[in-house]
């Protein structure tokens, strides 16, 4: 398989990480990591048989090093492009600790360990969640989140808050990794790069199918309902708008986070009855 000199390196080799990928993938080299290595052979076996130059690297985003090493081994590859961070693990299904290890600290490695190797017109995208604009923080927790060192973030007191609420932590999770890309985006300016956030709604992937048959499933559908969407999102509706925050129609756009969630939290903000 031919390697190509842009590289585009997508975590999570989930139904969302794929879709990015075949969006973005296209004649430049695509490094997916995932922490399931059984889920990661599958993905690339996929993308390879579409003609798609793909590689796998096995990455648990909690551990830095993994990360840094998922870092230097794509920068060995050619000009990294793009870097597309979904890898992260849902209240329905995990424990606090995992949301805080894996959503929280996993975000922060792929920011650090791509600021290393990030050059002029790389762009960072790290999915969060709607779940971030439903937080309601002091301005000194989103800073602390925002600013504080990798290696203190999961002692902070806004994040030991959570106690055993794993929809909580989720929550916190998220406008974390949404603040913490803000404060990022001075660095990446003065390297000539980008970074953004995603955060979606439900999208139709394995992880909400899972968070739909969990106790909160038929509120979240109803609430779908509700907003007047009346749908879930797709995975390729994401990739879309990944695509044009990765691309070059959006130079201007850094810091900031885009929400793609059918109307959802615009509803719950104005029309959620009281």
């Amino acid at each position: 398989m031919t390697n190509h000199p842009d590289v585009v390196v997508v975590t999570g080799a989930g139904g969302m990480g794929l879709a990015v990928a075949r969006r973005l993938g296209s004649g430049r080299t695509v490094v997916l990591a995932d922490a399931s290595g059984e889920q990661l052979d599958r993905a690339v076996a996929a993308l390879r048989a579409e003609g798609y130059a793909a590689q796998g690297q096995l990455t648990d985003v909690a551990d830095a090093q993994a990360v840094g090493a998922l870092a230097e081994a794509a920068a060995a590859q050619g000009r990294i492009a793009a870097v597309v961070h979904t890898a992260g693990v849902s209240a329905a299904t995990s424990t606090v600790e995992k949301i805080m290890r894996v959503d929280v600290a996993g975000t922060a490695h792929v920011i650090d360990a791509f600021t290393t190797v990030a050059s002029r017109g790389t762009s960072l995208v790290c999915i969060a969640s709607m779940a971030g604009h439903y937080a309601t923080l002091s301005h000194d927790d989103e800073r602390a989140l925002a600013t504080a060192p990798t290696e203190e973030l999961l002692s902070l007191d806004v994040l030991t808050s959570a106690g055993e609420d794993p929809i909580m932590a989720y929550i916190i999770a998220k406008r974390a990794n949404q603040v913490r890309v803000q404060a990022a985006a001075l660095a990446w300016n003065r390297l000539g790069a980008r970074i953004n956030t995603v955060s979606p709604g439900v999208i139709s992937t394995a992880m909400a199918k899972a968070e739909s048959e969990s106790a909160s499933g038929d509120h979240m559908m109803a609430m779908l309902d509700a907003c007047g969407a009346g749908r879930t999102g797709t995975p390729a509706e994401i990739a879309d708008v990944v695509a044009f925050l990765t691309g070059p129609d959006s130079l201007y756009i850094t810091g900031t986070d885009v929400l793609i969630d059918g109307g959802q939290a615009a509803w719950l903000r104005w029309h959620r009855p009281r």
